[in-house]
């Protein structure tokens, strides 16, 4: 696409927020924390660690060593999250609520990285969702169907069709994330669903369809679960996030691999870009010429859909080429950043 005459060549935005991220823990946590705390003021943190996140004493305990890996100097709030289960009882809501804690994560068993403990039949929660409606705790979903007998392209789809428009029926006043959206569909969906139903959308969803995965050979650090889809659904996520719509907003659900688990027969899912997340965002808002609508995406539609308030200092982006490093450190391993060694042209301040 041809840069607009106007372009301009520095962005200044409200502090934006990622509301999906993993850190993993332990030498991983601390490897990757600085580089979301640079650009975010908050992050909603997922609660897949192996054992899973299902207590609010857990979260509350996993929130402090995150905070000690936050740079001096620097303003970072994890937000917290619970894994659903189909056997986490009603009454740790409560507790979760008062201890600070946002949301639950419904993972469908099997589904994606650490799902094995996820939600079998979502029938099976009904009793902790309606103490989740009652309490104000939102539920963010991962909407893929595990059906084996479903192309792995489908699922999206069908899950909205088993799981989401029941759900949204029995539970009409749960507030619910449909999170890293991949398809037309999904779009569709969100937009139409009501006030109560919203959407994270990742930078790498809007950047890439799933060619990006062959192109030259087998790609591995473009392999994500949901897997990147056609170019008409790229096409509908991108007019979704850059419609100025309320429901759609920042989740970069970056996920932080070893490389040599990437480059394996039994290649890892995830695509880690927390180290150029706003970047990547302002490149796809640039590439369809609206960039006056990253800072709602980024920095307001979240926050206002859970209740918290906006964050008020700023950060600048700047028009301008840099090579993003092909590798960063991972305990004692190291990760590669999606578009590694590659230019990208913007750059934070």
């Amino acid at each position: 696409m041809t840069r607009p005459a106007d372009a301009p060549d520095t962005l200044t935005l409200i502090r934006p927020d990622d509301w999906h991220l993993h850190v993993r823990d332990g030498a991983a946590l601390e490897a990757v924390v600085p580089h979301s705390a640079r650009q975010m003021g908050r992050a909603l943190i997922m609660p897949n660690l192996r054992p899973p996140v299902t207590t609010a004493q857990q979260a509350m305990a996993y929130r402090e060593r995150i905070l000690a890996a936050v740079p001096a100097g620097e303003t970072f709030e994890p937000v917290m999250s619970l894994y659903l289960t189909d056997k986490l009882p009603p009454e740790e809501i409560a507790l979760a609520a008062k201890a600070g804690v946002r949301a639950l994560k419904l993972y469908p068993a099997g589904a994606t990285t650490n799902s094995d403990a996820g939600v079998t039949d979502i029938r099976h929660t009904y009793k902790t969702l309606e103490a989740m409606q009652k309490h104000g705790l939102l539920l963010l979903i991962h909407g893929e169907v595990t059906d084996p007998a479903i192309d792995l392209f489908d699922r999206e789809a069908v899950f909205i069709d088993r799981v989401m428009i029941p759900l949204r029926r029995d539970f009409p006043e749960l507030k619910i994330v449909f999170e890293h959206l991949t398809t037309k569909e999904g779009a569709d969906y969100v937009r139409d669903a009501g006030p109560f139903t919203a959407a994270t959308i990742t930078a790498h969803h809007l950047l890439y369809n799933r060619n990006a995965i062959f192109t030259g050979g087998i790609r591995p650090h473009y392999y994500c679960l949901p897997v990147l889809k056609r170019e008409i659904h790229r096409l509908a996520l991108v007019d979704a996030a850059t419609s100025g719509s309320a429901r759609f907003f920042l989740g970069t659900d970056s996920a932080p691999h070893a490389a040599q688990l990437k480059e394996h027969a039994f290649g890892c899912a995830g695509c880690y870009t927390a180290s150029t997340a706003i970047e990547l965002y302002a490149e796809a808002f640039d590439s369809v010429g609206q960039l006056d609508k990253l800072e709602g995406f980024a920095s307001f539609h979240g926050p206002d859909f859970y209740a918290l308030p906006r964050n008020t200092d700023t950060i600048t982006l700047k028009r301008e080429a840099w090579t993003v490093p092909e590798t960063v450190p991972y305990g004692d391993a190291v990760l590669k950043p999606l578009r590694g060694g590659d230019t990208l042209n913007w750059k934070l301040v």
